[in-house]
């Protein structure tokens, strides 16, 4: 929950602000029930070459496929030491155990919170949970079809049981399909989703 991702940001999920409260009380509940609470944040370095800006002739939203780039290009988002990359005020990162930051490689993104796209460097991630012997994990937070969705599959691959909370995740839907082909591809993965309301 970034400010990049969010309205006025530099690559804002639409409705992206509306589930911030709802993740603070999904988080405290958790928290109370002595559960883990686990961010991920984008880092990304100015010349990442998933920024169409370090493409010349090449605009944010181009279909790009490179190795470990794509599908498409994204415009400058999450710097390094920018505002853009900081947690929205309105998040509660108190509850916060651990931040797992990614991206920060400029030849290859990393969508997953687990690994980046060439599923050669780990974030830690994986270790930092199998070290608390978690077995079940439960997602929520943007985008839906991007780093909600690639950490879901990877957390499948990683022998996790993955709950995906749908209400509390927006999607970009670029390239259009790509939250359809998200939802579809976890569900016959094995990926369970629930909504919020099944807490309460």
């Amino acid at each position: 929950m970034q400010y990049d991702f969010l309205p006025g940001g530099a690559l804002a999920v639409e409705g992206g602000d509306e589930i911030i409260e709802g993740i603070n009380k999904i988080g405290t509940l958790f928290q109370n029930k002595g559960a883990s609470i686990v961010q991920t944040q984008d880092w990304h370095p100015q010349n990442d070459k998933s920024f169409a800006s370090n493409h010349p002739g090449k605009e944010p939203g181009d279909e790009f496929h490179g190795d470990g780039i794509g599908p498409v290009l994204w415009p400058d988002h999450c710097v390094q030491g920018t505002k853009g990359a900081e947690f929205h005020e309105d998040l509660d990162k108190i509850l916060a155990r651990a931040i797992i930051r990614k991206g920060m490689d400029s030849e290859v993104d990393s969508y997953s919170g687990f690994r980046d796209q060439l599923k050669k460097k780990e974030t830690g991630l994986r270790g930092f949970l199998k070290g608390l012997d978690v077995k079940r994990i439960f997602i929520s937070g943007l985008a839906l079809d991007y780093c909600c969705y690639y950490t879901a599959i990877d957390g499948i691959e990683f022998e996790f049981d993955v709950n995906f909370i749908v209400d509390l995740t927006r999607g970009i839907d670029d390239p259009e399909g790509s939250i359809s082909s998200a939802l579809e591809d976890m569900k016959s993965k094995g990926v369970k989703f629930l909504n919020k309301d099944s807490f309460y």
